[in-house]
């Protein structure tokens, strides 16, 4: 029942789409030529502002940099476990310069900031999950980094391989829904990750590749709320089913880029 799902409350860090864009193709989602208004970018990522903000989530926003037009794609430029901050080393060379502001943000914060030697995109690849963080690679993050962030954090970190590129990052094909459970779409997987994935969650909320192709995994939960895409449907039912409730977010302008609601949002854990 959902009133057995507890919500935590949650810190966020996020970055205005002033100057989203699709300027380059650097996923099976961007084409250079599309159209991406940016009003209505604007106007929907306000909404998922609204939404956190709704359920009581702190948000705070590092300042976007001209020129820099994924920088929207704040999940991208670390991940934080524990008040530690592992940095991102982008793949594409487009997106590098992006890991500067970010840093420049956790430290005015007043954390310090490991930059990682090897190609690492922040939550985009890593996702704490609990006693863990699940790692994912195949096209972005390396191995490499899974062992720099297995050090870093001293806690486990489990390799997961990627194999369709239209989910070339983790955070596209799976999420974490409380400490305990996710939700992931298998055939993003290859099938040696599938089966540690069965194996460390057998009651886990399975996807359809409509539900994937949709953002519906590129979502975020507090514990009991899920803000998800609207386009993800039979995902939403099952979330419900499984007694959580879902908070349909439109983010389909971010869509164009290969993004969505996950990718907007870092948490600071």
């Amino acid at each position: 029942m959902p009133e057995s799902r507890v919500p935590r409350r949650r810190r966020y860090l996020v970055c205005e789409p002033r100057h989203f864009a699709v300027q380059y193709a650097i996923n099976p989602w961007m084409r250079p030529d599309q159209h991406v208004d940016v009003s209505l970018a604007q106007a929907q990522w306000q909404s998922l502002i609204g939404a956190y903000r709704a359920h009581g989530h702190t948000v705070e926003t590092v300042e976007p940099v001209p020129g820099l037009p994924d920088m929207v794609f704040a999940a991208n430029a670390a991940v934080v476990v524990d008040g530690r901050v592992f940095g991102s080393l982008f793949h594409a060379p487009e997106r590098r310069p992006e890991s500067h502001p970010y840093d420049t943000w956790f430290k005015s914060a007043g954390y310090d900031v490991y930059r990682p030697e090897s190609v690492s995109e922040g939550e985009g690849d890593f996702v704490p999950a609990g006693r863990w963080v699940l790692a994912g690679t195949g096209f972005r993050t390396t191995r490499e980094a899974h062992r720099e962030a297995q050090e870093f954090f001293g806690a486990p970190v489990i390799g997961l391989t990627l194999v369709d590129p239209y989910f070339y990052h983790l955070d596209t094909a799976l999420f974490v829904l409380d400490d305990d459970n996710i939700a992931y779409y298998p055939e993003a997987f290859s099938p040696g990750s599938r089966e540690v994935l069965a194996r460390l969650y057998p009651d886990a909320v399975i996807a359809t590749r409509e539900d994937a192709m949709s953002f519906g995994l590129n979502s975020v939960s507090d514990g009991r709320h899920v803000f998800i895409s609207p386009g993800a449907t039979a995902l939403a039912e099952e979330l419900t089913r499984h007694g959580y409730i879902p908070v349909p977010v439109d983010l389909s302008e971010f869509h164009k880029a290969g993004g969505g609601i996950k990718c907007c949002t870092q948490e600071i854990r």
